[in-house]
């Protein structure tokens, strides 16, 4: 298997040698601070080619008639930069430019058809792509923008609620995910408090998050990817931001370890610490919410050095150390740390057009839970990722082939509902090599490629073809679609029918499965599923667009834990159904809907409206039901507005509107006898729990879900060395009552956060 990944590397290799004519690529920088530009626009005018650079800066040209020609390169804010080159024949020479910053003039049609030409040449198909800038156009809860907070607002994402909150990415539930951190994988993300990310918003350079149909480079889950990558350090000068309100506090810190000149090398660090103290300060600021609800605590490091060269290469090394505590007082206590370290390069050999990109990575996640009845719970998993893929560009087309090696170990133990121990600890490998073709025309651009994942320890081989295209139908008008196979091996440890899942752990593909699912033998081990997803996207004018896109996941199968489980599979047990003796059951199901998105931006407005219709089913061989997420509308209304010219003050909102979630409801109680003594034991004066008696599963709805979140932010200098601002935000600002879950042993409603005031403090310098 390993051979195949070789031979299928070298043969994408080689494809690139066939090119007969000249080709230029370089890196483009700004001239001052020596950060790479994306989407920056390089054109030899006098053979009508052109290209953007991506977002690493890098640019290539390729196929171009031997000769000499002027190259330029521009940007929004920069100057335009121009050189003369002398292609040669069947070689490729380097041409960077550092563009030198000038105040934004928005007149430039020239610079913003850059933008435009770029559009058209990337397919983002199910995809929403978030910039540092734009986590800033949204209300911040506590005064700090975060990137969960962003995530509610995209087309098809659900979130649960603000304790213990997850996401759900058009129908998938959480495990379905990938959370992705530099290339590195993020098995928990988000706090207990559901408000904030163990994401710093400081350090972000970009998220890309594929809610559905996305491409080769990625494997391993099977509904969604939230592709986040940090900026790096100032190569300049030693900069920092400090931050406090009553949720948190945090402080970042950055600098040059060796500066930036260009034409040359240059290498730097940055490092951020953030710290809550929710817990604590709910006495003082939140009594009125009762802090008891509000037990809530982490903090989270971050430090990075990156060494970049003047061709576009580099070397990244990062950690980090994310923790994570909950206590609510006389019942259940939670606590979760995870670290890890890697190191990402990418190489530009001279000469050739390709680039390598190659990662390294080691990361550990372990979680406890601990209750009155002393029993353990806790999961774990530890493992390293190690990649290396490249890229060949031909004129606009790209050939990009690559491997993975993925091992990770997981440990898990916990007690179901019936008193019964669930339990796993094992290693698991996962081999996987890709290659995919991207033609880019006039008027469409389609990508076409393969993944093959081969998970060692369980013995299964999944071939993962995927394709996505779209066309231009007019200037305006484009049509995108794409389609896909994936699978995965990871499980939650929670499972997809509890409402409230503060317990986040994983397991690896069990053995422990029915033999059969449907009237059909259970030949795999593995959680496959289909994509398919089509969309119009209208260009309004060159401030605002508009998008709709529809949307099928086919969940053919899907491990989960088995609540019902009653016996220990055993022999003397052999008699019952395997339905009450395996640890995890199989199921299958299916999400669909559709998605329309309005986006509004100039230099002063923001606006962006989102309207989600998702169907999401499940079918567990004996029931179909709706998960809990099941949310049938969401509606999410953004305006940002900058209300002086100066931008020193602007205001924001942000109102969230969605349909009841299903909901299993209850008929009635009864004194519940495990006869865990077994069958001598005696009923008639045995003292037992409180039973249940459940209706049709999720059968209910709750009402409906609305908030409505605001902010205020003031900037002002304090020297001319210290910028400093200061948010008023608050957070449910007509103090809806929006129920969270019912707590059916007590029998009351346990509604989410009310209203929230807050005002932060920020300075940077």
């Amino acid at each position: 298997m390993f051979k195949n990944y070789i031979l299928l590397f070298l043969f994408f290799g080689s494809l690139h040698v066939f090119a007969q004519t000249g080709s230029v690529k370089g890196v483009v920088k700004d001239a001052v601070t020596g950060v790479e530009i994306d989407n920056a626009n390089v054109l030899i005018r006098s053979l009508g080619a052109g290209t953007n650079s991506n977002t690493e800066g890098l640019y290539t040209l390729s196929k171009l008639t031997p000769g000499k020609y002027k190259i330029e390169a521009s940007n929004i804010g920069y100057d335009t930069l121009n050189y003369y080159i002398t292609i040669v024949d069947n070689k490729t020479i380097t041409q960077n430019f550092y563009l030198k910053p000038i105040v934004f003039t928005i007149g430039s049609g020239r610079i913003v058809e850059a933008g435009k030409n770029k559009k058209k040449e990337d397919v983002d198909i199910g995809t929403t792509k978030i910039t540092a800038k734009q986590l800033t156009k949204i209300p911040t809860i506590g005064g700090t923008p975060d990137l969960v907070q962003y995530l509610q607002i995209l087309p098809g994402v659900v979130f649960s609620g603000d304790q213990g909150g997850q996401l759900y990415i058009r129908g998938g539930s959480p495990i379905m995910n990938k959370i992705l951190l530099d290339g590195m994988t993020i098995y928990n993300p988000f706090h207990s408090i559901g408000l904030f990310s163990i994401f710093d918003a400081d350090l972000i350079k970009s998220a890309d998050v594929y809610s559905a149909g996305f491409g080769v480079e990625y494997g391993g889950r099977i509904s969604a990817i939230v592709d986040v990558k940090t900026r790096d350090g100032d190569r300049n000068k030693l900069s920092g931001n400090v931050a406090v309100s009553p949720f948190l506090g945090k402080i970042s810190l950055e600098g040059p370890l060796k500066k930036f000149i260009p034409g040359k090398g240059s290498s730097s660090f940055i490092v951020s610490l953030k710290n809550s103290y929710l817990d604590k300060s709910a006495h003082i600021f939140y009594n009125y919410a009762d802090p008891g609800r509000l037990p809530y605590s982490f903090n989270d490091i971050y430090g990075k050095m990156s060494f970049n060269s003047s061709n576009g290469s580099n070397i990244r090394v990062f950690g980090f150390n994310f923790k994570d505590n909950v206590n609510f007082p006389g019942s259940t206590s939670y606590g979760w740390n995870q670290f890890g370290f890697g190191t990402r390069f990418t190489m530009v050999p001279e000469g050739r057009q390709t680039k390598v990109d190659g990662f390294l990575t080691y990361s550990n996640y372990l979680i406890e839970q601990k209750e009155k009845d002393n029993k353990p719970r806790s999961s774990g998993i530890n493992g390293f990722n190690v990649g290396l893929a490249a890229t060949t560009y031909n004129v606009k087309d790209e050939i990009k082939y690559g491997f993975e090696i993925n091992g990770f170990r997981t440990q898990f133990n916990i007690y179901n509902t019936n008193n019964r121990l669930i339990q796993q600890d094992q290693f698991t490998t996962e081999l996987c090599g890709y290659g995919l073709y991207k033609v880019v025309r006039d008027r469409y651009v389609f990508e076409a490629g393969i993944r093959t994942q081969f998970y060692a320890s369980l013995g299964n081989t999944s071939l993962e073809p995927r394709i996505n295209g779209k066309y231009n139908i007019s200037k305006r008008l484009t049509f995108k679609a794409a389609a896909g196979k994936y699978s995965q091996n990871l499980m939650s440890a929670s499972s997809d029918k509890d409402v409230v899942n503060l317990f986040y752990g994983f397991l690896s593909g069990s053995d422990d499965l029915p033999k059969n699912f449907n009237g059909k033998p259970v030949t795999s081990r593995l959680q496959l599923a289909w994509h398919g997803v089509a969309g119009l996207e209208y260009d309004i004018n060159r401030f605002s667009d508009v998008s709709i896109e529809g949307f099928y996941k086919n969940f053919n199968q899907i491990t989960n834990i088995n609540r019902d489980k009653l016996f220990d599979d055993v022999p003397e047990y052999s008699n019952q159904p395997e339905k009450l003796r395996k640890s995890f059951i199989v199921e299958n199901g299916s999400a669909s809907g559709a998605d329309f998105r309005y986006k509004f931006e100039n230099k002063r407005i923001y606006a962006w409206a989102v309207y989600s219709l998702t169907y999401v089913k499940r079918y567990d061989g004996e029931i179909s039901y709706r998960p809990s997420w099941d949310r049938r509308h969401n509606i999410n209304l953004v305006f940002d507005y900058v209300i002086d010219k100066k931008g020193k003050l602007s205001a924001n909102a942000r109102w969230n509107f969605g349909s009841g979630f299903p909901f299993t409801q209850t008929q009635g109680f009864y004194e519940k006898i495990d006869f865990q003594s077994g069958p001598s034991a005696n009923y008639t004066n045995s003292n037992g729990s409180l039973g249940i008696v459940y209706a049709g599963f999720n059968q209910g709805r709750l009402p409906t879900y609305h908030r409505l979140d605001a902010s205020i932010k003031y900037t002002f200098k304090a020297s001319k060395k210290v910028k400093t601002w200061m948010v008023l935000s608050v957070t449910n600002v007509y103090n809806r009552s929006n129920i969270f879950y019912f707590d059916r042993v007590n029998f009351t409603r346990v509604n989410q956060l009310p209203i929230l005031p807050s005002v932060s403090f920020n300075a940077s310098f």
